[in-house]
């Protein structure tokens, strides 16, 4: 799938500018799509040209003027159209941790607990920060309001988003309990280190 996709499904929230849309990303896209804001940028210039969405100048005062981005009719019935096409493949993981775990032994072992534990912080944090995304969608209501809500996929991707932190914590935990067990061996087999005072 090409950004073009996840930037037109992002327009369903309204009006929006490049900026409103890079941060738009960073905080409920970014758990299942990642771009920067060039990136952004130019793809919006290509759906304009597509006439996917249409953009509008506004004037400031203090500032540069800036876009506003809107979806067109053609752009909702491509998104339409997209979102009733199945997927082409299931998501495959690409995760450069991962190598590293494989590739641990005979590597220090708190180099490897190190970074996990990066992972799990910056895990926390993104949790933390969907948490935050749901309290502010649900707005103090319970589940029962999506029933009526004009929109659900929002909120349903959020909920990939924090069941993926989820798993991630409970993976790094994992790792680290594996880690202590094997910790005296790991010790036992580590070289005796040189007195320096010879």
């Amino acid at each position: 799938m090409s950004l073009k996709y996840a930037v037109l499904a992002a327009l369903l929230e309204g009006e929006a500018s490049g900026y409103e849309l890079s941060k738009l990303f960073d905080v409920s896209l970014a758990n299942f799509w990642a771009a920067t804001p060039q990136q952004l940028y130019r793809e919006l210039e290509r759906l304009a040209e597509e006439g996917l969405i249409e953009a509008r100048v506004v004037r400031q005062e203090r500032r540069p003027d800036k876009r506003m981005f809107t979806l067109t009719e053609a752009g909702r019935r491509d998104l339409d159209t997209f979102a009733a096409t199945p997927p082409r493949r299931p998501t495959a993981i690409r995760d450069e941790l991962l190598i590293k775990i494989q590739a641990m032994d005979g590597a220090d072992p708190g180099a490897t607990r190190a970074l996990v534990e990066e992972r799990a912080a910056w895990a926390q944090g993104k949790l933390a920060r969907y948490l935050r995304v749901r309290d502010r969608l649900l707005a103090g209501r319970g589940e029962e309001y999506l029933r009526e809500a004009d929109r659900v996929g929002p909120y349903l991707t959020l909920l990939a988003g924090i069941a993926l932190e989820e798993q991630n914590l409970r993976w790094c935990a994992r790792v680290r309990e594996v880690l202590d067990r094997r910790a005296p061996r790991a010790e036992r087999q580590r070289p005796p280190a040189q007195d320096s005072t010879r």
